[in-house]
């Protein structure tokens, strides 16, 4: 590292600089691979990863489920983005920007495809009437969960990627990113501090969206940032992200896609609702 570092008049790529990601990141988009995407038997196909924008989806549909909303059966695939399976070219037929998750939508007379994750869950949300808020809370639910959208880079790209994931420890760049972090938190911490959802006492997808990014964090659980952040002094936050979890939906579709962690919390793969009591990793690999 550097502080007498110039930027050149034409940047290019170098593949070798990136951190633990320089290997998947690259500047130009589209296809590295021929590979079909694979399709089940229900009306929504979501190709995924147990990330929390993954997460986010995966607990729309159980709660959906839950909710008695029968038509929202889904089949979840693995998409396994340390591999590079995002790369490939029936998934880039799906979302062109590579990212999960990504969702087919085979219900009605034209198939659909929807990617980006906020785009997702205002598409199910809307197609079920569900876990939207109406009226004047309307707006405030849209604005909450724009605030995520755009929130959450600083969060993930930003603090995780230098906190976590750099190639070394750059002071600048993390007390700049854990300076905003802290911000974001306390913009939430003030606001439930009054709320006990993000639109008052109805839960909605702008909480669907936020959990599984903020929750995680006051969780000590992002980054292994705990005691870096002083998550605990966010009580609020804490509260609601305690109520949420609770939810058993919530708990199943954390599940989902999930490739790290307990073997008895993995659902690699989702076709069907027994599929939790009997496909989990530590039930396939005994």
């Amino acid at each position: 590292m550097t502080d007498s570092y110039t930027p050149p008049k034409v940047w290019t790529w170098d593949k070798e600089n990136g951190g633990q990601w320089a290997s998947l990141n690259r500047p130009i988009a589209g296809a590295t691979h021929d590979a079909e995407l694979p399709r089940g038997k229900h009306p929504f196909q979501l190709y995924s990863q147990g990330t929390p924008n993954g997460v986010k989806v995966t607990i729309l549909f159980e709660e959906l489920l839950a909710a008695g909303h029968s038509e929202a059966e889904y089949d979840a695939w693995l998409i396994r983005i340390g591999k590079g399976d995002q790369f490939g070219s029936g998934f880039v037929e799906v979302n062109p920007n590579s990212k999960i998750p990504a969702l087919m939508d085979y219900s009605g007379d034209t198939p659909l495809r929807v990617f980006e994750s906020g785009a997702i869950l205002m598409h199910l949300a809307e197609k079920f009437d569900a876990f939207l808020a109406h009226g004047e809370k309307r707006a405030e639910m849209l604005s909450w969960l724009m605030w995520q959208m755009g929130s959450a880079p600083y969060l993930g790209g930003g603090f995780g990627h230098f906190y976590a994931y750099a190639p070394y420890p750059m002071e600048y760049p993390i007390n700049r990113f854990a300076m905003e972090v802290k911000r974001q938190l306390d913009v939430l911490d003030r606001h439930l501090a009054e709320n006990r959802f993000m639109t008052g006492d109805d839960y909605t997808i702008a909480d669907i969206a936020i959990w599984p990014w903020y929750g995680r964090t006051v969780q000590g659980l992002s980054y292994d940032a705990g005691e870096f952040l002083d998550v605990k002094t966010y009580t609020n936050v804490i509260r609601w992200t305690e109520e949420i979890a609770a939810r058993p939906a919530v708990q199943r579709g954390a599940m989902v896609n999930k490739t790290g962690g307990e073997p008895s919390q993995q659902l690699h793969e989702r076709h069907d609702a027994s599929d939790f009591e009997t496909k989990t990793q530590d039930k396939i690999g005994a």
